[in-house]
């Protein structure tokens, strides 16, 4: 299938923050779904325990047959879940999450908008073939397993930085959504998860995987752009209005840096001046 950008596909695309909830807690479903995140992640991978894996599975399909939007984390291809887990989520017809994405031709199999999950060393290698197949709206980072099977500290920024910006890199050059950065495991630790996305938003992440929903508010504010962000885009796009290329403060306006501007003043809701205007020759 070719992913449509509309309705689940475009809510994945454009998601600030997305909310892990165990697939096993469906108590947690509903409080999940009205913490403010951009999406739901219900996980029936590394949340669940080997011996609750089938019930999860039962309570994710429950809540999706009510018509709720969600993601779903799937178990990893060659685990015993694995195909019980897609035929439910493919059924359901939502989105899947997948992890230990390596195989671009095993993801061509999939039937409906998904997330590949890169969190190994083969899966970066490959992440432009992964994000170029049909269906895949954007990657993810999974920071901690490629940390673990690389030997380095998750937190260690440089260790990981390669591996961030190849996913970067990937997004953009198969035109899919930004990437969506790793979890910030301190759950109490706001400044952290802040920092942390502060960081990725400078590499060109556009969103966050979370693991609290005391981390969805500070992501949102720190993946907003700054008022003198928007300010210098405002500016940008009026100096530009007309011409195919203009100067502000001393600096050569053109294309591409009027489209930055745009893509700024998008994440900060402010649509009216995004439209291009048609050029006008000097």
């Amino acid at each position: 299938m070719t992913a449509s950008l509309d309705g689940i596909g475009a809510s994945v695309a454009a998601a600030r923050s997305l909310l892990f909830v165990p697939g096993d807690r469906p108590d947690r479903f509903a409080k999940a779904a009205a913490s403010g995140a951009d999406l739901v992640v219900l996980d029936l991978e590394d949340a669940v325990a080997p011996e609750r894996k089938a019930t999860a599975r039962e309570f994710v399909r429950d809540w999706l047959a009510g018509g709720r939007a969600a993601l779903v984390r799937i178990n990893a291809h060659g685990t015993p879940w694995y195909e019980d887990d897609l035929a439910m989520a493919q059924d359901a017809g939502a989105p899947l999450m997948v992890p230990k994405a390596e195989d671009p031709e095993r993801l061509a199999g999939h039937r409906t908008v998904q997330v590949p999950l890169i969190e190994t060393a083969l899966g970066v290698l490959r992440a432009r073939e992964l994000c170029a197949v049909p269906g895949v709206v954007r990657p993810a980072f999974g920071s901690i397993d490629l940390a673990a099977q690389l030997a380095v500290n998750p937190a260690d920024r440089e260790a990981l930085h390669h591996a961030r910006a190849t996913l970067v890199l990937a997004a953009a050059a198969a035109s899919v959504a930004p990437p969506v950065d790793g979890v910030t495991t301190a759950v109490n630790d706001t400044e952290a998860a802040r920092d942390d996305t502060v960081y990725a938003a400078r590499l060109g992440f556009s969103g966050k995987l979370c693991v609290h929903p005391g981390q969805v508010a500070v992501v949102h504010e720190a993946l907003a752009p700054t008022p003198g962000e928007v300010r210098w885009a405002r500016e940008v796009v009026e100096a530009a209005a007309g011409n195919t290329v203009a100067v502000l403060g001393g600096n050569m306006i053109d294309k591409p840096v009027v489209d930055r501007a745009r893509r700024l003043l998008v994440r900060a809701g402010d649509r009216s001046r995004t439209e291009p205007a048609a050029p006008t020759t000097p």
